[in-house]
Order: structure tokens, then sequence, then C-alpha cells
């Protein structure tokens, strides 16, 4: 499974989302079709996603939702969980802590740093904030493995560096400021801007 599309892994976990939806809902089984619209993809397009990782469905009823849900866990997830730090407790910062707790089991955000004195040592929703300088000390202590980055996007290949060095993982920016990491660190880069004006160009020719 190591070797499946980076595409394919992001799909997979969209599916997830959905399923545990329709889960919560009481929905015992569920078609490609009604995965695709939850989606916005194409039936064959999950179909081969799901093929892809080993599980089939039945003609009549499509697929065990709960069964879908556990391998789509048990190929994603760690069985031990992993450890998660967001660097820079600004507005992003604060809103990712806010909406990820509780929302995964497997993954739980344990640290916050900040280089502001009057964030340090406080915490945000149930997560402490220490000083950048510790950010070391506190990703051996913790077990972190991977870091978020929300910082002023000029500071953040300064923080890349910081995190590589402490024994990060993998990184997910949030700047638009693109970073460099040496190829045994995992790095996804998510430009807001950018998909913001991807969703204006579509807005433009289609009007």
């Amino acid at each position: 499974m190591k070797h499946l599309p980076h595409k394919t892994i992001e799909r997979l976990s969209q599916y997830r989302r959905a399923l545990l939806i329709c889960a919560a809902k009481g929905k015992a089984h569920i078609f490609s079709h009604e995965i695709a619209k939850i989606q916005h993809i194409t039936p064959v397009q999950v179909r081969r996603d799901i093929m892809l990782i080993g599980y089939t469905g039945t003609l009549r009823k499509g697929y065990n939702v709960q069964e879908l849900i556990d391998l789509i866990g048990d190929i994603i997830d760690t069985k031990e969980g992993l450890n998660v730090a967001i660097v820079g407790i600004g507005n992003l910062g604060r809103a990712m802590i806010n909406y990820f707790n509780g929302k995964r089991t497997k993954l739980s955000i344990v640290a916050a740093f900040d280089s502001n004195p009057d964030k340090v040592e406080r915490a945000f929703s149930g997560v402490k904030c220490y000083h950048i300088d510790q950010m070391g000390e506190i990703i051996k202590n913790e077990n972190i493995s991977i870091g978020i980055i929300t910082v002023p996007a000029g500071a953040a290949p300064e923080i890349t560096e910081k995190l590589v060095n402490s024994g990060i993982k993998g990184i997910l920016n949030f700047t638009p400021k693109p970073v460099n990491v040496p190829s045994r660190i995992y790095l996804e880069e998510y430009d807001m801007i950018t998909s913001l004006e991807k969703i204006a160009f579509f807005v433009k020719t289609h009007a």
C-alpha cells in the first residue's frame, strides 16, 4: 500500500470523511455512485480507488460502510497514532487547532509554537504553546512527527529548517512561500491564494 498514488490517498481520506457521516446517520451500505456524488467525482474513479486497496462490494448492496471505514483507517492511520505540532498561533493556527480537535483519533495536535510572548505558555483549545526556541526539546519529548506551518510567509524557510533539525518527518506548509526539505521529509504545500485564484478563473470563464 506504500506505493498508492498520492491523489488516491487524498481521495481515500475524503471517502472516509463522507463514510463516517453516512455511518452516523445509520447507513450500512453505499454504492460507488453515491460516494461519487458526495465527492463530485465519477463513480469510475471511486471504484478504481477502492479496487486499488483490495476491497469489493456487492451488486445488490454496494460497499459495507463500516468495513470500508475500517480498511481505509488501516491503510492511512498508524496503530499507535501520530503527534502533530502547529507553528504559528495566529488566526489560522488557532482555527486549525479548534477544527482538528476530536476529528481524528490517530492524529493529535499536542503542541504549538510561537515567538510572541503573549502566546507562549498559554493553552489554545487545550494545546500548550511553547516558544519557538524550545522546538527541538518539545518535539523530542512529545514524540512529534508532523509539523504544520502557519507563520508569515517570510518566516517559512527558517521554521522549516528548525522543524527538520528537530527530527520532524512530515511538514504541511500553509504559507504561500515554497520551502525545501531533505528527501527523507514528506512535504505537502497548500497555497490558499492559488486555490482561490483558480476558482476565480473558472468563475470568470463560466460567467
